[in-house]
């Protein structure tokens, strides 16, 4: 078959290629009559209504007939041979053997000649027979090819199945499919079937390099005898070093075509150099014409198959999404009831791990506990804490979910749940339903907290007002106001004034008050700074420890200068004026963002101080040195005023003192190790030599 047309199996195959010997036609008017036991010899008819007449021996008429009968006699017995051959399926060989055969027989040279012919005509018919067996045999594995095709529903399934079939119908050591990629604009290796090489199972084709190239981009079938060797095709590194180290040599290439567009090439390759025939070209592009459809089938099931669970899961999870909203907002309308009735946030987070089943701890900004329903002391870390904020969901780690409870972009606290390592869909909504509710909770609290804040900050302000500049001011009735509230101010008290960026103050002045709340104390806004009345007899403790927490709450410097302890309505306003001046010093001295009251503050706080304790200020500079000399009796503070006195000079200071300098040495390195290795650092000296001077000011008689 030279074509690629699937012959008609019902047409009718020539008698001469059926394999019968043709038969010479007798003349008209003649009849064949039997001649002896050696066949038959024609004889002329009689003519009707007359009588046959013999011919006669020498009659030229009978000498055709006679010589037919000697000829034919072999031949057709022979011709009969091979047609019995040809029924019993005999091979080729034992057709072209009846010649050889005759000839052995004794069988006269002109019959010999008849009997060849007969037998090439035999194998005419044998060839044909075989070709259409063939051919058969092809539309038949083509038809289960079909069948098989179409019961596979994966595409790899396919795939596979396709390239199987290639290799066995075409007898061929290595077959191959590769598919094409309209975004890369190559094709790419896709299946393989009796291939060894890793590369040559990656291997990408651009298109037109190589025969497999060249096939996905001009849509032809193209054929190869030994790949190495053909240069009709153009050659790349890559996919010569993958043919060769696969082994292939003679290789076939057919499109996969659906419509007018090619998705791909079907291959069949030996490793050994292959003619392939017109037969075999069409074979395997009948195969890529049931492939191409077989695949495209695959895809859009598989397409389809892909859409239906991507519809699947998009039911279930509306279904679960909306079971999940129906709890929540059950679970809300709960909560909420519970805060209209005025319960507690201790109720709100029993009620919660109720719903939960686990236990629920509230926590303020500050990481104070609230509140705490079925769980330990439990504190949610920062990480977390920060990472539900960012999120506006709930966080699992270590153990517990932490919910930051928010109203808009500000924090109110966090709310954590234990006893639950996994939550499903519906009891995470439920849980962050749960933390706006405590958010709403807390927002009433502290709406109700802001009314008290603004009633203790009326208080603040008439305590810290100029006694002066109020003459009807009533000290007693300042102390019962106080005391309603809870401040005793018989009680040793601090005043702190805190400073922030003007944009924080808002937020200052509320962590302030919940601070104020927490201590037992008073808080307000006067003169632009946010104000703390606590009880305290530590004020730089105090002053410390808010800067510090009110730094971390906010993410925000914050400044605060602290005054007292002082006890009584009068002494207030004294304080408040003492811890502005502390505040204002520590911006000056460039430590914004500290804590410390008069005292920490130096000789600057002996200047500023309205009640300015010299000895106290002494004590903190050279109390070492005092406590050295007085515990060893020796001279070092003696020797320290005689060294800055002299300007620092250990010679001058050596002759003032009537020592050796090696002594001076000596004694100003005793100094070093009790006030530190900084003492003489100008900032220190200036403390140092002041003290010295106060010290000597102050000193009763009798003391050096």
């Amino acid at each position: 078959m030279t074509t690629g047309r699937r012959p008609d199996l019902r047409t009718p195959v020539p008698a001469e290629s059926a394999g019968r010997a043709p038969v010479p036609a007798e003349p008209r008017g003649r009849t064949s009559r039997p001649d002896g036991p050696g066949g038959r010899a024609s004889v002329p008819a009689e003519p009707r209504g007359q009588a046959s007449v013999p011919a006669r021996p020498g009659d030229p008429a009978s000498v055709p007939a006679e010589r037919a009968a000697r000829v034919t006699a072999p031949a057709e017995a022979a011709a009969r041979r091979l047609l019995e051959l040809l029924a019993a399926d005999a091979p080729a060989e034992e057709l072209a053997s009846q010649p050889g055969r005759s000839r052995a027989a004794g069988v006269a040279a002109p019959d010999i000649a008849g009997i060849e012919e007969t037998t090439e005509t035999a194998l005419s018919v044998r060839r044909v027979l075989d070709q259409y067996r063939r051919r058969e045999t092809e539309l038949v594995a083509l038809f289960d090819t079909a069948g098989d095709l179409a019961g596979l529903r994966e595409l790899d399934a396919v795939l596979r199945a396709i390239v199987r079939r290639a290799r066995t119908l075409l007898g061929s050591d290595v077959a191959y499919l590769t598919l094409n990629d309209p975004l890369a604009h190559d094709t790419f290796m896709r299946v393989t079937e009796g291939s060894v090489s890793a590369a040559f199972q990656q291997l990408r084709l651009g298109m037109g390099e190589g025969l497999g190239g060249l096939v996905a981009q001009t849509a032809r079938p193209y054929a190869s005898t030994d790949y190495r060797t053909d240069h009709r095709y153009r050659h790349t590194g890559t996919i010569d070093d993958g043919v060769a180290e696969e082994g292939l040599r003679g290789i076939l290439g057919v499109p996969l075509r659906l419509g007018e567009e090619i998705i791909g090439v079907l291959f069949a390759a030996d490793r050994t150099p292959r003619e392939f025939t017109p037969d075999a070209i069409a074979l395997l592009g009948s195969l890529a014409d049931h492939a191409a459809v077989a695949i495209d089938s695959a895809r859009r099931l598989e397409e389809t198959r892909s859409a239906l669970t991507r519809l699947e899961a998009a039911n279930a999870t509306a279904r679960a999404h909306g079971e999940a909203l129906h709890l929540a907002s059950d679970a809300h309308d709960r909560l909420t009831r519970l805060v209209l009735r005025g319960a507690g946030i201790d109720d709100v987070a029993a009620e919660i791990g109720a719903l939960l089943r686990g236990g629920v701890a509230v926590h303020d900004t500050d990481g104070s506990e609230l509140a705490r329903s079925g769980t330990g002391p439990v504190t949610p870390s920062a990480e977390t804490l920060t990472a539900s904020r960012t999120d506006g969901s709930a966080i699992h780690a270590d153990g517990v979910w932490t919910c930051a409870v928010l109203a808009g972009t500000e924090s109110l606290g966090s709310i954590v749940l234990t006893g639950r390592a996994d939550l499903s869909e519906a009891d995470r909504r439920l849980f962050e339903r749960a933390a706006l509710v405590t958010a709403m909770l807390l927002l009433m609290r502290r709406s109700v907290a802001e009314t008290e804040d603004r009633v203790r900050g009326e208080l603040l302000d008439d305590l810290l007002a100029d006694p002066t500049a109020s003459p009807r001011r009533d000290g007693g009735s300042l102390t019962l106001r106080a005391r309603r509230l809870g401040v005793n101010l018989a009680d040793p008290h601090a005043v702190a004034v805190l400073d922030s960026e003007p944009a924080l103050r808002p937020r200052l002045a509320a962590e302030t008050a919940r601070t104020a709340r927490r201590l037992g104390g008073l808080s307000g806004t006067r003169h632009g700074h946010v104000v703390l009345l606590a009880p305290c007899d530590r004020p730089g403790t105090l002053a410390r420890t808010l800067s510090a927490d009110l730094t971390r709450a906010l993410g925000a410097p914050v400044t605060a200068g602290a005054a007292g302890p002082g006890c009584g309505s009068e002494a207030l306003a004294a304080l408040h004026a003492e811890a502005r001046r502390c505040v204002t010093a520590l911006h000056a001295l460039d430590r914004s963002g500290e804590g410390a009251d008069i005292a920490e503050l130096g000789f600057i706080g002996v200047l500023l101080g309205d009640r300015a304790d010299v000895g106290a200020y002494v004590e903190r500079v050279l109390g070492p040195v005092l406590a050295y000399d007085t515990e060893r009796g020796t001279d070092l503070l003696r020797t320290l005023r005689a060294y800055y006195d002299q300007g620092a000079s250990l010679s001058r200071a050596k002759d003032a003192l009537h020592v050796h300098v090696n002594t001076v040495v000596q004694r100003l390195d005793r100094v070093a190790q009790l006030l530190g290795p900084d003492w003489n650092t100008p900032a220190r000296a200036l403390e140092t030599h002041l003290a010295l001077r106060l010290h000597r000011l102050t000193r009763t008689p009798g003391e050096p």
